[in-house]
């Protein structure tokens, strides 16, 4: 499909999807299934396309993946849950340009998150977006544009968000449970492994190895940088800490944010200031991204109260912290709290127990946010603009600052950060690769 051509009608179908859209939707309350396409097939796209098959209320009609090598297995997982199956394509734009589809779930690496959903909110529909919500901060900015104009519901993929637990966690602390609260911790200590130096090589037949890179660099292909491995590298990656980080950090501010409502205090926003430290220290690999890190996030709001939120990165421990590989926890003047994937635990000042939930952390409860609010209109849990975007920031604030080595202060209004051009330029990219520049929206 020309690029020129696509945009063009994109641009001119935009008002009209919207209205189409929106019918859609009124057809989907009336117990008509919400008809899915699915950007992605392999890897975290796997579980989704597992999550909205099994759905009653969604039925995925179409699948794109540069890779045909993930469709067999695509398809088999949908066709169990739904009982049909979807049509195949390599184009993506296929399903953003079917007027008949109303969501797009974007399962790709981060430098494949913005271009679709940003496309798919121009043309009417509502998306599913993984996390970390983009790339860099550019692309998120124009992600969260694109949603605001065409007034579109947009989640992003931080489960944890519309699990009972966290629900509950967020209650039980604006209710008082831990006092007053002014600091909180994200960690993340699972081992990860070595991927070494293969050499370069040619990328797998069939697979559209130049759509894979899309707006990155033209780079030869290595087995490092494509499935799986690709999230190691500043090119199409955000690290760990915006891969498992993400969860763990929006769980440390939720709980923070909670436990500070809790004791009258105004809601946080983005923090004002940002500093990293650590390094590649462990690995003696091709990953770029530090695989030991600290960063502090403090908060200043209006000079009262001040709060402060670290994160530690510890992917070369072959053990866990309080009692969790990966978790959050909040301390307040009169207890804790610990937040695991498999539940919480509320301690009061005598480290004495007085409060646990269990659960897990499976995507099927927010899956079925998404789709309640496709139908309502109302925000999601992890809406892309309030919760999604400013937990992403904090990711790629975080990166930043470990690549120029100095702490950041950030402007909230601009998502830029003062009087320092170093830290501003890795914003985004020095340029969008053509023919996959950032659309306008």
């Amino acid at each position: 499909m020309d690029r020129r051509r696509f945009l063009k009608q994109s641009a001119v179908a935009a008002g009209s999807a919207a209205v189409v859209a929106v019918d859609q939707v009124a057809k989907a309350s009336a117990n008509e299934r919400v008809r899915v396409g699915c950007v992605g097939c392999g890897g975290r796209a796997l579980s989704l396309v597992r999550s909205f098959a099994e759905n009653k209320q969604a039925q995925i009609v179409a699948m794109a993946d540069i890779d045909p090598s993930k469709f067999p297995r695509a398809i088999e997982e949908a066709k169990a849950r739904q009982g049909s199956v979807p049509k195949t394509v390599k184009d993506f734009r296929t399903l953003v340009d079917d007027p008949k589809i109303d969501v797009l779930v974007v399962g790709t690496p981060d430098h494949w998150h913005a271009i679709p959903t940003i496309l798919g909110c121009i043309n009417g529909k509502d998306v599913y977006v993984e996390k970390p919500d983009s790339h860099n901060i550019i692309e998120g900015q124009r992600m969260v544009a694109a949603m605001r104009k065409h007034k579109r519901i947009v989640q992003m993929g931080s489960q944890h968000r519309s699990t009972t637990r966290m629900q509950s966690a967020i209650e039980y602390l604006k209710a008082g449970g831990i006092g007053r609260c002014l600091v909180a911790k994200a960690w993340e200590s699972s081992r990860q492994g070595s991927i070494g130096f293969p050499k370069d090589a040619k990328p797998p037949e069939n697979v559209d190895y130049d759509m894979w890179l899309g707006s990155a660099p033209k780079r030869p292909f290595n087995p490092n940088r494509f499935h799986g491995r690709w999230r190691w590298f500043y090119d199409y990656g955000t690290g760990d800490l915006g891969n498992d980080g993400v969860h763990r950090i929006d769980m440390a501010f939720a709980a923070l944010n909670a436990a500070r409502v809790g004791q009258g205090d105004k809601p946080l926003g983005l923090p004002n200031a940002i500093s990293s430290s650590g390094g590649k220290w462990y690995f003696n690999d091709m990953q770029e991204f530090p695989d030991t890190l600290q960063v502090n996030y403090e908060y200043n709001p209006d000079n009262e109260r001040p709060a402060l939120l670290t994160y530690e990165m510890r992917i070369w421990n072959p053990y866990s912290f309080e009692g969790h590989s990966e978790g959050a926890a909040v301390y307040g003047d009169r207890g804790y709290m610990v937040i695991g994937n498999s539940g919480w635990h509320a301690y009061s000042a005598g480290n004495k127990l007085v409060k646990s939930m269990g659960g897990d952390s499976h995507e099927r409860p927010h899956v079925q946010n998404f789709l309640d609010c496709v139908k309502s209109r109302e925000k999601p849990y992890c809406d892309l603009e309030t919760v999604g975007h400013p937990a992403s920031v904090m990711c790629h604030s975080g990166n930043i600052s470990a690549r120029v080595g100095r702490k950041l202060f950030l402007d909230h209004t601009t998502e830029s950060f003062q009087n320092d051009k170093g830290a501003n330029e890795l914003r985004g990219r020095i340029e969008w690769r053509k023919p996959w520049e950032l659309p306008e929206v």
